[in-house]
């Protein structure tokens, strides 16, 4: 694949301007390793050389060809957006996102590697951006080259791509809308998240969208990114998500953790353009409410 740019001002050497596109020293390096190249006006040239206003900067960053130890898998996938350079899916509740011990043949990457190949495409390692956990559904974020891979990365970092979720937790939650801040860690003996003084910063802003008796739908937007964060966050004010066992969450009204990833807003990594996409509560949820 290719991206050209034109130099704007005087005085930059090629790995400047296209540093100033994103392109990361740790980018550079596995263009390096994968016999990358960078242009000056179609002609070769190295990182360091000077380049003068109005010259074309293009940079051929080589394809990925499939991980023979990632397989294929022929189950479908819904696919929300699809561009050169990124994909949205809807991922269900219960496909795990990324192959591991327990799954290496049918998660969310081994579908999309499937689609890729069945649409001819040459970069097959699609690379996950906003991974969820096996039984949250929603949107899912996939770069389709390492390019795209470290400008969407690079988003989230700065905190510009944002990603909001559909809750449903247990109990009436009294405010309308409401900040927790309280530092995550993994407990001694067990899987889950607790709240503790030695944990990593984390916190959770949220919006109530509908009250019940016995359930609250809240709409959450996380402002770092903890494992179980939105869980372990709910469970500490005593208001676990239904369907959670991990944490304590009431089972007789859903099957798996209630907590949907609705919104999803990037930057184009190319062009700049926002991009908005949104995904309604699956079924299961919308079953717990009625």
């Amino acid at each position: 694949m290719e991206f050209t740019w034109t130099v704007n001002e005087p005085g930059l050497s090629a790995k400047q301007v296209l540093s100033q596109h994103g392109v990361s020293h740790r980018m550079f390096t596995q263009l390096n390793q994968s016999n990358g190249q960078i242009l000056v006006n179609g002609v070769t040239i190295k990182p360091a050389a000077k380049v003068q206003p109005d010259d074309q900067v293009t940079l051929v960053v080589p394809v990925e060809p499939a991980d023979p130890a990632v397989p294929v898998s022929s189950e479908p996938v819904q696919i929300i957006n699809e561009d050169a350079n990124t994909l949205v899916a809807l991922k269900p509740a219960g496909l795990t996102s990324v192959p591991g011990p327990s799954n290496r043949t049918d998660t969310l990457v081994n579908r999309v590697k499937g689609h890729l190949v069945a649409s001819g495409d040459q970069n097959l390692v699609p690379h996950i951006i906003t991974r969820l956990d096996r039984d949250t559904s929603g949107l899912v974020l996939i770069a389709k080259h390492r390019l795209a891979n470290s400008w969407l990365n690079q988003q989230l970092a700065d905190h510009r791509l944002k990603k909001r979720y559909l809750a449903i937790v247990s109990g009436q939650l009294n405010l309308d809308h409401d900040v927790i801040n309280a530092p995550l860690r993994r407990s001694d003996d067990g899987f889950d998240q607790i709240v503790a003084p030695d944990g990593k910063a984390a916190r959770t802003e949220y919006w109530v969208r509908q009250r019940s008796t016995n359930w609250t739908v809240v709409e959450v937007l996380l402002h770092t990114g903890r494992t179980h964060q939105i869980r372990a966050h709910f469970r500490s004010i005593g208001h676990p998500l239904l369907g959670d066992e991990l944490y304590g969450g009431p089972m007789d009204q859903i099957a798996r953790q209630a907590l949907h990833a609705y919104q999803l807003d990037y930057q184009d990594p190319v062009t700049d353009a926002p991009r908005h996409f949104e995904a309604e509560l699956p079924a299961d949820m919308l079953k717990a409410i009625k």
